[in-house]
C-alpha cells in the first residue's frame, strides 16, 4: 500500500521546529500534540505555535490528545472529549484529531474502550474527523477491543514493519527516529494512506 502523505507527529519535546524547512524534506503533514490528562488535564505548551507555524509553511496539519491511566469509563472520554474540543476551537485542521491511548492498564480493556467510544462520538458531534492512536499490539490488541472501534479511523503505531493486527488503518507511525537537516534529535514518521484533506473539505470537517 502506497502512502499519499508523509508526515510528523510531535509535541513540545521536539523544540524548536522550522515547518519551512520540513516541508522541503518532504514532509507533508504534522500531527501535532494539543494536550491532555494525566491526572490533570493541560495543553501542550507548543500546540498553538506549531500550529501556526505549520499552517504558514503550508504544511497540513492535524492533532492529537493524549490520555492517561484513568480513561477507562464512558463518563471519562466524554469529559476529556470536552476538553480537547476546548483546545481546538476555533481551528482549521485538514488532517484528522486523533485521540492517544498509551497508558491504560491492561485489565480495563472494556472499560478503556467504552471510553474510546465516548470520546470519539463527542468528538463527531461537533463536527470533527477523529481517529484513534494506538500500538498495534500493546495498544489495539491488548488495551482494547478492536472489534468494537470498526466505526473510527486508526493510526497505528509499529516498527520494523507495517501493523499486523490491526488490518484496516488510515495512517501507520513507522519510526520515532527520524532525522532532519537543520533539527536536533528524533522525529516520529508517518505514512498516510487516505486523502484526508479531500475528505475532510469535502465534508466541511474539521472547523472547515
Amino acid at each position: 500500500m502506497k502512502p499519499l502523505y508523509n508526515g510528523v507527529d510531535l509535541s513540545h519535546w521536539n523544540g524548536n521546529v522550522d515547518f519551512n524547512s520540513l516541508k522541503k524534506n518532504g514532509v507533508d503533514f504534522a500531527i501535532i500534540k494539543a494536550g491532555g490528562n494525566e491526572g490533570r488535564t493541560y495543553k501542550d505548551a507548543k500546540f498553538l505555535k506549531y500550529y501556526n507555524d505549520a499552517v504558514n509553511a503550508g504544511v497540513h496539519v492535524g492533532c492529537y490528545y493524549f490520555v492517561g491511566k484513568n480513561f477507562v469509563n464512558e463518563k471519562q472520554g466524554i469529559k476529556d472529549a470536552e476538553h480537547f474540543l476546548s483546545l481546538i476551537k476555533d481551528l482549521k485542521f485538514t488532517f484528522p484529531v486523533a485521540l492517544d491511548i498509551e497508558t491504560t492498564p491492561y485489565t480495563a480493556k472494556n472499560g478503556a474502550t467504552e471510553s474510546c467510544i465516548a470520546f470519539c462520538s463527542t468528538v463527531e458531534k461537533h463536527g470533527y474527523y477523529v481517529t484513534i492512536y494506538s500500538s498495534d499490539i500493546s495498544g489495539f490488541l491488548q488495551r482494547l477491543n478492536l472489534a468494537k472501534l470498526a466505526a473510527y479511523d486508526k493510526w497505528v503505531a509499529r516498527y520494523g514493519s507495517a501493523p499486523k493486527y490491526v488490518k484496516s488503518y488510515g495512517m501507520w507511525q513507522y519510526s520515532s527516529t527520524g532525522k532532519f537537516k537543520n533539527h536536533k534529535g528524533n522525529f516520529d514518521l508517518d505514512y498516510a494512506y487516505k486523502d484526508y484533506p479531500l475528505i475532510i473539505k469535502k465534508n466541511n470537517l474539521n472547523g472547515w
